[in-house]
C-alpha cells in the first residue's frame, strides 16, 4: 500500500468513524435497567428439607419450553454420581452432598442464577442486554446479545451459558426467575412444584426474617450463615444449610459487590455506539492498517 493510499484509507476510515458516532449519539444508550426494589422478590432453599427428587429440574424445563421428557425419568439419582452445572438445556440441577457426621440423610442443593442485587452480567454486558427488574430477576434481552460472552466470565457463581448449537444466533440461557410467570401473580415454577415445601418464595427482607427465625430455633440444625443474604451485595436465593456454603462448592466471595469497574467504561463507550460491531470494525481496521504499514517498511528495508 503506498502513502497516498494509505493517507485516503486513514481519511475514509476517519468519515466513516464520526458518521456512526453522529448517527447513533441521539438514538442508543446501552445503559441498563436496574431496579433494587425494598418489595423485591426471593426464595429461601432449606437445603435440611430437599429430597432431590429434582421435580424442580423438570418443571424448570416445562416452563421455558425444554424438552423435559417423563417425570418419572428424574428419578434416576445416579447422575449424583458427579457435580452438574446449569447449561443451556437446564437451568437449574440439583446435587447431591454427603450427610453431617452422625446423620445418614444426604445434603441436595438446587443450583441456578442467584439473581444478584448488584449483577456482574449486567456489570459486564457492554451492550446492555440484562436489567435487574422490580421484582428482583436478573433477565436479559436476546435481541441485544452479541454473543460477546464476556457475562459467563463475570459471573461469580459461573451460571450463564452460552447455546452454542445455534452460534449464529447468539443467546445467553440462564434462570430467569420464572419472570413471565411471576409477573403474572403465579410462583416460580420450580416452587410451585416443589413436594417438600423447601423452596419459600416471598419478599425477599420477609425470607430474612424466616430464615434467621428457623436458625434461631434449631441452632444444631442449620450453620448461622445465610448464604446469600449480604453474599456479593445479597442474593434473591438465599440457602440454609447443615453445612458451610464452601462445603457444597458454592464459592468463597465476600459481602461487597461483585467488581464492577468495567461498567461505566462500557457503557459509556457504547451508549454512543448502536452497533458495537461497528466498533469493533472500526478497531479491527487500525489493527490492520497498522500491521500492513510494520509488512510495508519491512519490505523497504
Amino acid at each position: 500500500m503506498d502513502k497516498q493510499n494509505r493517507r485516503d484509507f486513514f481519511k475514509n476510515l476517519a468519515i466513516a468513524g464520526a458518521t456512526i458516532t453522529g448517527l447513533s449519539a441521539t438514538s442508543a444508550n446501552a445503559a441498563p435497567k436496574k431496579i433494587i426494589s425494598d418489595d423485591r422478590m426471593g426464595v429461601l432453599v432449606d437445603t435440611t428439607v430437599c429430597v432431590g427428587c429434582r421435580n424442580c429440574e423438570w418443571a424448570c424445563k416445562g416452563s421455558h419450553g425444554i424438552d423435559a421428557g417423563s417425570l418419572e425419568s428424574y428419578e434416576d439419582r445416579s447422575v449424583f454420581n458427579e457435580k452438574r452445572r446449569p447449561t443451556a438445556g437446564s437451568y437449574t440441577v440439583v446435587n447431591e452432598y454427603a450427610p453431617i457426621k452422625g446423620s445418614q440423610i444426604a445434603i441436595n442443593v438446587k443450583v441456578q442464577c442467584m439473581h444478584c442485587d448488584h449483577p456482574a452480567c449486567m456489570s459486564a454486558c457492554i451492550v446492555g442486554a440484562f436489567t435487574k427488574e422490580e421484582n428482583g430477576s436478573v433477565i436479559w434481552d436476546t435481541g441485544k446479545c452479541i454473543g460477546c460472552r464476556y457475562c459467563m466470565v463475570a459471573c461469580p457463581f459461573q451460571i450463564p451459558t452460552f447455546d452454542y448449537l445455534t452460534a449464529i444466533e447468539p443467546e445467553i440461557r440462564k434462570c430467569d426467575f420464572c419472570y413471565n410467570r411471576t409477573k403474572e401473580g403465579k410462583l416460580p415454577a420450580c416452587v410451585d412444584i416443589c413436594p417438600v415445601e423447601a423452596l419459600t418464595y416471598g419478599k425477599r427482607s420477609d425470607l430474612i426474617k424466616i430464615a434467621k427465625d428457623r436458625i434461631k430455633r434449631h441452632p444444631d440444625r442449620y450453620e448461622p450463615e445465610l448464604f446469600g443474604e449480604k453474599t456479593v451485595g445479597g442474593t434473591a436465593w438465599m440457602y440454609l444449610s447443615a453445612k458451610k456454603a464452601e462445603e457444597l462448592d458454592f464459592p468463597k466471595l465476600e459481602n461487597v459487590p461483585a467488581p464492577g469497574v468495567s461498567e461505566a467504561i462500557q457503557h459509556g463507550i457504547f451508549s454512543y455506539f448502536v452497533p458495537p460491531v461497528a466498533y469493533f470494525a472500526l478497531l479491527g481496521g487500525i489493527m490492520w492498517i497498522s500491521k500492513r504499514k510494520d509488512h510495508d517498511d519491512e519490505e523497504e528495508d
